[in-house]
């Protein structure tokens, strides 16, 4: 019976279309790493709505793709 219900489980969870599976999320320091800024830049652009972040207790997870949109977004400003 616990044999079955994991089963289900584990079938359920990789079913696609399921968001967590296809959503990839950083930390504050991971993004400043990847842009190369100060972690203090990441949480002014998360703090002004610039980047998408989901608070998670005290602290911010940021979807790989908000940078990458971000980023996107900055380089078109640019040209």
């Amino acid at each position: 019976m616990l044999a079955t219900a994991l089963d289900r489980t584990v079938r359920h969870m990789s079913e696609p279309g399921d968001l967590l599976d296809e959503v990839k999320f950083l930390t504050v320091t991971e993004v400043a790493e990847l842009m190369r800024v100060s972690k203090m830049t990441v949480y002014r652009l998360v703090h002004n709505g610039e980047i998408a972040a989901v608070r998670v207790g005290r602290s911010f997870r940021v979807p790989e793709s908000a940078v990458k949109t971000y980023l996107s977004e900055a380089l078109q400003t640019d040209e």
